[in-house]
């Protein structure tokens, strides 16, 4: 960067002659950025040349993501002293504390809008973005609409920080909205000590389409699509006790979008749903009840790796005491619950899953519907009649209303097609069979046999690429078939557990969380 030290001295003179920096009334001149960094942010200048790879964001933030946010009962408690908003076309706004507010533009449109602004809740920029645009379009998945539009609000620090991390920043969100189909149309800036990035969110709801959400009724059962724990997990890195699994599969699982989850729920016929974010599953629950209980089963509530650990260590991060006080009596706990899964549904999620209340009937056409898209769902408890916005955590699900848990809704990418007990390249090696299809048959299998032997690449690196292969394709049959195949050629499980997390990369968390299913199921 060239240095003008004419204009440096002209501003600086002001400066000192005002006795306050003429860009911050906070600071004398010269002021820390000068002293530290040779740079004066009122002449212009700007930080050149720095490596951003070294420059860890979470550590610049007091609170990371949606831990950041204002605790919900001093939100409720202001605004509720707001005037109502007396308009016929609002249908959904402050008074409903909705995920998104809606806007009636014709008998059959709406409008569903949204604004979430946070601190960075992992240290890569671009990965950051991602996150943010996936969390700020949760809203409208979870009241049924289809986002359209975008507007980003940033805070940056641009005088002690390089340009070049708000452009990866976005860059991350606009590939998250072009995946979304929504357009980037414009936003506004201002600086600040601290980074926060958002996004307002437009977009379009069929008003049937959003009373339908509006009534969850006794017994359906409540799914969660996504684990809990990102907060934690957030505030271990903060604090360097890192949780190297958990906190890739959490940032993998923030970075993925609820759309398909939504798209699920809609076509199953859900009763209602909300994302799980700052405030915590317990907090969102609640206003999702409307009138109506809930029960939780302690042991059926999803963790990333890491988070229930870390809980027990003492881990308690700030937002979970002030969602804690905000949801106070309205939670019973049953005796023999773990005070770890007390403070997991407390725990501040940054984009986090759908919680979605589903009919009991049709339980298993969601199911199905989340599997055909690949997104996971774990029946966490059930509502109930009676309790006026009570939730009750059981350990375990006891209850007689006949809800039962599935610890996880399996994901496999060819459910509707029933697999085989083993490998494809064994499924389709039938030589009895005869005509065209089965001749194709034969040859898939001999091909998929072929490939498997040595030739530029020894049979253990072929192996390990089919086994990473396996585990993003989600096969089950074929996950136990090489992986006992691996074990027969001596492949110790470390270099399996790094061939998978190649896959884990590329796909995500719902990879993550059948590789760990797998893992449980073949220890």
């Amino acid at each position: 960067m060239t240095i003008d030290f004419a204009k440096r001295r002209r501003v600086m003179e002001r400066s000192q002659l005002l006795g306050h920096c003429i860009c911050d009334t906070r600071r004398s001149c010269p002021c820390d950025v000068l002293r530290e960094q040779d740079i004066c942010p009122c002449a212009g200048e700007r930080p050149e040349g720095i490596d951003i790879s070294g420059i860890k964001l979470t550590q610049l933030a007091r609170n990371a993501g949606c831990a950041s946010k204002i605790a919900p009962a001093d939100l409720d408690a202001l605004l509720g002293r707001l005037p109502a908003v007396d308009d016929p076309a609002v249908l959904s706004g402050l008074a409903a504390a909705d995920d998104a507010a809606i806007y009636r533009i014709a008998d059959n449109l709406c409008l569903v809008q949204t604004v979430d602004v946070f601190t960075p809740c992992v240290d890569d920029p671009r990965l950051f973005g991602k996150i943010c645009a996936a969390n700020c379009l949760s809203d409208i998945y979870a009241m049924g609409g289809q986002p359209r539009t975008a507007l980003s609000v940033l805070a940056f620090p641009s005088e002690k920080l390089p340009g070049e991390i708000i452009f990866q920043m976005l860059d991350g969100a606009m590939e998250v909205f072009k995946q979304a189909g929504v357009a980037l149309v414009g936003g506004h800036s201002v600086k600040d000590d601290e980074i926060k990035l958002g996004f307002a969110i437009t977009g379009l709801i069929d008003p049937a389409v959003a009373a339908a959400l509006e009534k969850p009724k006794a017994g359906d059962a409540l799914v969660l699509t996504k684990p809990l724990g990102s907060g934690v997990l957030a505030f271990c890195n903060q604090i360097g006790r890192v949780h190297p699994q958990g906190i890739a599969a959490a940032e993998a699982s923030m970075a993925t979008l609820n759309e398909a989850a939504a798209q699920a729920m809609k076509e199953a016929g859900a009763s209602a749903c909300t994302d799980v974010t700052g405030f915590g599953l317990f907090a969102h629950l609640r206003r999702m009840l409307r009138g109506l209980g809930a029960e939780i089963f302690a042991d059926a509530l999803p963790a990333f790796d890491g988070a229930l650990d870390a809980l027990r260590q003492g881990v308690i991060p700030g937002a979970i005491e002030r969602n804690r006080e905000y949801v106070g009596n309205a939670l019973d706990i049953a005796p023999g619950v773990d005070e770890a899964s007390v403070n997991l549904g407390f725990d501040a999620q940054t984009s986090g899953g759908l919680l979605i209340a589903v009919p009991a009937g049709r339980l298993e056409m969601l199911r199905q519907s989340l599997a055909r898209r690949g997104a996971a769902g774990f029946v966490i408890g059930q509502i109930v009649d009676g309790a006026d916005g009570k939730i009750l955590l059981s350990p375990s699900n006891g209850s007689a209303a006949g809800i039962s848990k599935m610890d996880f809704m399996k994901t496999p990418t060819k459910e509707a097609q029933p697999h085989s007990d083993v490998c494809c390249a064994d499924a389709f090696q039938n030589e009895s069979a005869t005509g065209s299809a089965a001749e194709s048959q034969k040859a898939f299998g001999a091909l998929m046999r072929s490939v498997q032997t040595a030739g530029a690449l020894d049979e253990k690196t072929k192996e390990l690429i089919l086994f990473s292969l396996v585990v993003g394709s989600r096969c089950q049959p074929c996950f136990e078939a090489h992986s006992r195949k691996a074990r027969e050629m001596g492949i110790p499980q470390a270099q399996l557990d790094e061939a998978a997390w190649c896959a884990i990369a590329m796909g995500g968390a719902p990879v993550k969380m059948f590789y760990q299913e797998c893992l449980e199921r073949n220890p």
